[in-house]
């Protein structure tokens, strides 16, 4: 069972619609959680949340292939961003389950007015790809937890900070914008 191109099309432009009532949302379910650690303000964690928001709309959408990679990439980008943030590792997940939340609640009508098999391929292939994305979250989390520890190995346990640029986390969400842009052909909401 797939779903079919008008499908995917459909769903996409709702998601583009409904972008930024989404991420309200999404930032308004993390709360607090945006400005726990002292260098990664709320305003970054956002705009990650933004680009997650613009690459999920093109992986709905015909163009899926093409923005696997940023999927991949934006999503472990996020769980390294998290463990900067002193996240612990089911926070990341649940921070990534709450995109799935948003998707059923705001695509639902579109959802409904689908034949009950494209609603079902539909919600499917964005249960697989919300998946997907907190997979390689946890990776990229992990990541830095093991480079971190390999890194302070005889080091003092207690110093547990991990260094953070925001301007470079900055650079890197544009580059996956820019990557984004130069797939669709379109500009993205978030820059």
């Amino acid at each position: 069972m797939r779903a079919s191109p008008p499908t995917l099309v459909a769903a996409s432009r709702a998601i583009a619609t409904q972008r930024e009532a989404m991420l309200a949302r999404w930032s308004e379910w993390l709360g607090e959680r945006l400005s726990t650690a002292p260098v990664v303000g709320r305003d970054l964690v956002e705009h990650e949340l933004g680009v997650i928001l613009d690459v999920l709309t093109v992986m709905v959408g015909p163009l899926r292939r093409e923005v696997k990679h940023i999927w991949c990439g934006v999503t472990d980008h996020y769980g390294r961003l998290a463990a900067t943030r002193g996240l612990a590792a089911g926070e990341v997940v649940e921070e990534l389950q709450y995109l799935r939340e948003l998707l059923i609640r705001y695509l639902a009508p579109a959802i409904a007015a689908l034949r009950p098999r494209q609603g079902m391929a539909l919600l499917l292939r964005l249960n697989r790809l919300v998946d997907k994305g907190v997979a390689a979250a946890v990776a990229g989390y992990t990541d830095v937890l093991v480079s971190g520890l390999i890194a302070r190995a005889g080091d003092d346990p207690s110093d547990e900070t991990v260094a953070i640029d925001p301007d470079a986390v900055r650079a890197e969400l544009e580059d996956f914008a820019r990557a984004l842009q130069a797939i669709t052909g379109n500009g993205t909401h978030g820059t």
